[in-house]
């Protein structure tokens, strides 16, 4: 499919001609402007989320905003209503609105006075008998990393129902030349803004902002509602409980300050329901009914149970073999990569995951989804001695810079020994992992788990540590965001990946794109959805793979390449 912007403003009404505004907000035409696009996300059979940010001429003062929804193809309000939004919240508007029909398309809008934002459209969750379900699931989007082409991609969808978005949706990394993706972000003049990185509120804010002004990100938000979690980078990279890898309390401050700013910009800037009943700013797991066939169960594995990850560089031991040669303490390593105090999610997230599975099962609903962000399969890097020939892996080495070669030498080695492929996955918490997929079996379901994060694309089979099938895995490539392949041009790392691990059924290391996931009674489809590049338009889209999953008494039954 080729993708062209004038067909995607035309599905969505971008930019269309609009009523003027009512008389209820005072703020004169030239005083504000709606840059960031409109969003809508959480929906339920009965209501949606509506979203959107005024710029103000003067941003120390309130604006009263109008919002209005109709029917997709009718003119008449079904309901409408003034919100007042000012400096407290960044002059960002969150509309709750109920009252709606299931199962239907409603288009939207906002307005200042004269001034009338873009239309967006939306759609409500289905309930009682529901055919099918059009998911798109996305995940890492660098913005320096380049242009956003798969969002274009699915702003053009035909059919669409929601988007589930797997976290990294910003990235907090500053501007300096050897920055996170600044090589790509130079050339193509999108550099981050503010242009260090982000800690304060207001540079929270100022990053979400810089993001929400990507046409093709305004394109997608206004095509469909999003489903949200983050990931690590709406804070800092490889964020837990207590930290994260890119915070330095000595240069950096308060990690917990830096925490609350990141997620009080992120509950500002994004469509999503806030916590409710007292509970805290990390609870952002919830559930979504698709009618009698689906439930979407969204968890968060960074902020409030993780602990501290492991790495090679700190938590791997050295001995020495009989001749007095240095060699890793593998079994050291894995004595604490095993521990069984490790968590990811928590007891009391996996209790309620277990009580959200179970409910949906007895519901009656053949498909459990779960939205997680790092992939959940067993992973061990590949050993690829045994996969290439020695002359083939000098002249890749000898390719490569300096500082990725001894990277790449340094892993060879490693995974030599059988370790993981990525220690920031489910891999480094084994234990946790176990605990899971008892509670999958205690449920009595096999779902189909979503993951992001890797900015790779992935089919797996998901067994636990006896060889029980759990579940089925399909995690999404990025946007925009490098990956491990894009690092070694000409390894084929996906497929030595899958043909070293057994859970691996596919992996796609240099793609990026999205997943399209359709679900019917019978079956679920996923479509890995691949953009053909990321440094300029045109671009083609292109099936990376297409797998099929059969509906089984537990869920998830036999996975097929399509």
């Amino acid at each position: 499919m080729r993708i062209d912007r004038r067909r995607v403003l035309g599905l969505i009404g971008a930019g269309a001609a609009a009523p003027a505004a009512s008389a209820q907000a005072r703020q004169a035409a030239a005083a504000v402007e709606f840059r960031h696009g409109v969003a809508s996300g959480d929906p339920l059979g009965d209501r949606v989320i509506l979203w959107t940010r005024v710029s103000p001429d003067r941003t120390d003062g309130a604006v009263s905003v109008d919002w209005r929804i109709r029917p997709l193809d009718g003119d008449t309000v079904v309901a409408s209503g003034v919100v007042e939004t000012g400096p407290e919240r960044d002059h960002t508007v969150k509309v709750d609105v109920g009252g709606l029909q299931p199962d239907a398309d409603y288009r939207f809008d906002f307005a200042v006075g004269d001034v009338r934002s873009p239309e967006g459209r939306t759609r409500t969750l289905p309930a009682g008998g529901t055919g099918d379900v059009v998911l798109a699931v996305a995940s890492c989007q660098l913005h320096p990393g380049g242009l956003f082409n798969a969002y274009e991609a699915m702003a053009g969808l035909e059919r669409l129902d929601a988007v589930v978005h797997l976290g990294d949706y910003i990235y907090e990394y500053g501007a300096e030349a050897d920055d996170y993706g600044m090589a790509t972000g130079a050339a193509l003049n999108r550099v981050p803004d503010p242009a260090h990185e982000i800690v304060s509120l207001d540079d929270y804010r100022r990053r979400h902002a810089q993001y929400k002004t990507d046409a093709d990100l305004q394109a997608a938000h206004a095509r469909a509602p999003f489903i949200c979690v983050w990931d690590d980078h709406e804070v800092a990279n490889d964020s837990w409980t207590e930290g994260a890898q890119n915070h330095q309390p000595r240069d950096e401050g308060d990690y917990g300050a830096r925490k609350a700013a990141a997620l009080r910009a992120y509950y500002e800037w994004m469509p999503i329901r806030e916590p409710q009943g007292g509970l805290s700013m990390e609870a952002i797991n919830r559930t979504f009914h698709f009618g009698d066939l689906a439930t979407l169960i969204m968890v968060e594995t960074r902020l409030t149970a993780r602990d501290e990850p492991i790495g090679y560089a700190t938590h791997l031991p050295m001995t020495t073999d009989a001749a007095g040669n240095p060699i890793p303490d593998v079994a050291g390593f894995e004595a604490i990569r095993n521990d069984p105090a490790r968590a990811l999610m928590g007891d009391d997230q996996i209790a309620w995951l277990k009580g959200e599975l179970e409910a949906s099962r007895v519901a009656g609903r053949p498909w459990q989804i779960i939205g997680n962000q790092v992939v959940m399969a067993r992973v061990a890097g590949p050993n690829i001695a045994d996969t290439l020939p020695p002359a083939m892996i000098e002249g890749l080495l000898a390719q490569l810079p300096d500082d990725i070669r001894a990277q790449v030498q340094q892993s060879i080695q490693l995974f030599r020994f059988g370790l993981p492929f990525n220690l920031d996955s489910w891999d480094g918490y084994p234990a946790e992992r176990e605990r899971l997929y008892a509670a999958f079996a205690e449920a009595g379901v096999s779902p189909i788990v979503l993951a992001g994060d890797s900015h790779a694309f992935w089919v797996n089979e998901l067994k636990d540590a006896g060889g029980e099938r759990r579940g089925v895995e399909f995690g999404t490539s990025a946007i925009s965001s490098p990956s491990v392949g894009d690092a070694v041009p000409g390894l084929p790392l996906g497929p030595a990946l899958a043909q070293t691990n057994e859970e691996v059924v596919f992996c796609d290391q240099s793609s990026k794109g999205f997943v399209l996931l359709t679900l019917t009674r019978d079956q679920a489809t996923a479509e890995l959805k691949a953009v053909s590049t990321i440094l300029a338009k045109p671009f083609e889209v292109r099936d990376a793979a297409r797998f099929t999953v059969a509906r089984s008494q537990t869920g998830a039954g036999d996975l097929t390449q399509a």
